[in-house]
């Protein structure tokens, strides 16, 4: 009986990301036909707020996860992971091509779209203007990333690398995506994988909805996983995890925060007082890694092994080896659900003399973070970070 759940489960999952899919296409196809008729000049009112309501949450619904000091910004970042975006985007590049390429069953399956949210859904959310204006922002910054993206996954996932141009073209126009010429095919080929799958959250979770850096932790998912709608829930388990990271009121954020401050705190109070002194000690500096877990730090093998060693952790937890006090692991290094933020600490805690001696403002720090990519050593980080965990933990935790 067992297997039979689980074939159920696998087609009910299928199903659900498949409705989602559907869902954006209505949408982008209702969103081209707005903009179409505004082209022709029948209407000009609705477009115009749309689109000005859009810019305006585009500046806003992104704006705090790249706020802290733009610990996001694109600063000391190789040319194809740049992440500004661009104004000259429009949402009618990809309703046009959306529209031109949905399938002929989408008309007969379009009275099944308003079951989409409410199985699957944490918040539901009718399917009015509003969810049109802020998919059309979302919509056009995944696009941005995901062409964006780059390509460390390239060498661990042959069958992907070696797609054909066919097969990425094809992609590419079932999403819609465009201005990706200067791309290989491996890149269109991942890069409309990204869309489809950021596309279909954006409207599952329609209270966090789309914003960048969740590019970021899809990318590594996508490139080990074969199948669009398993690669979907996965990143849907992952977010339910990291999703505080992307809320408007960065409660999560501040409260990560918080804790990187206290392990700084305790491990160095002299590293600690310079922080003071420099009004740097809220340690928004490393607001990135928080946000993007290490992802922009590290290669893209030295981040499936944090995360790897993270989940490790946290299914530990799960599983009640944290609460045994006899236990070997318990005695060694404690699971913690905050391993994370131990290895944030430490990768700080590695420039302390550096930072101590040579820098006087938050934004030199900001700087020296901004560019640790290619610099750590995961295993040693890993190591320090455990060690900050047996020393400090039971602090942190009380």
């Amino acid at each position: 009986m067992i297997w039979l759940y689980d074939y159920f489960l696998i087609i009910w999952c299928r199903k659900e990301y498949e409705k989602l899919r559907r869902q954006c296409r209505r949408i982008l196809r209702r969103s081209s036909e707005t903009f179409k008729l505004c082209e022709n000049g029948e209407t000009v009112d609705n477009e115009e707020d749309g689109g000005s309501s859009a810019h305006d949450t585009d500046s806003s619904s992104h704006e705090d996860v790249v706020s802290a000091r733009e610990s996001l910004s694109s600063e000391g970042k190789s040319p194809d992971v740049e992440y500004s975006i661009d104004p000259c985007t429009t949402l009618s590049e990809g309703a046009d091509a959306s529209a031109q390429n949905t399938e002929s069953s989408d008309d007969s399956e379009l009275s099944e779209d308003s079951e989409v949210i409410q199985a699957s859904a944490p918040e539901n959310r009718e399917d009015n203007d509003d969810v049109h204006e802020d998919f059309a922002t979302w919509q056009r910054i995944i696009r941005v990333d995901a062409v964006r993206a780059n390509s460390e996954w390239v060498p661990y996932s042959p069958s992907q690398a070696s797609v054909s141009e066919v097969r990425a073209q094809r992609s590419a126009e079932a999403v819609g995506l465009k201005e990706h010429d200067h791309l290989e095919p491996c890149r269109v080929f991942h890069a409309a994988r990204l869309v489809a799958i950021l596309e279909a959250y954006a409207l599952y979770d329609p209270e966090i909805g789309y914003c960048q850096g969740m590019s970021d932790l899809l990318s590594p998912i996508i490139a080990v996983m074969q199948e669009d709608h398993e690669a979907f829930w996965c990143f849907v388990g992952f977010m339910k995890k990291a999703r505080h990271n992307f809320r408007l009121d960065e409660v999560g954020i501040r409260r990560q925060l918080s804790i990187v401050s206290k392990i700084i705190k305790f491990k160095d109070s002299h590293l600690y007082r310079h922080l003071e002194k420099l009004q740097a000690e809220d340690c928004f500096f490393v607001y990135r890694m928080v946000v993007v877990l290490f992802r922009r730090e590290l290669s893209f093998e030295q981040t499936l092994c944090l995360w790897e060693v993270m989940w490790a952790d946290q299914a530990a937890i799960r599983a009640g080896i944290g609460k045994s006090a006899g236990s070997r692991i318990r005695q060694r290094v404690p699971p913690t659900d905050d391993l994370l933020l131990y290895a944030i600490a430490a990768s700080v805690l590695q420039k302390r003399k550096l930072i101590i001696e040579k820098y006087s403002s938050m934004d030199e720090i900001l700087r020296e973070c901004n560019s640790m990519s290619g610099q750590l050593d995961v295993w040693k980080l890993l190591d320090d970070a455990h060690n900050l965990v047996v020393n400090l933990h039971e602090k942190i935790e009380t």
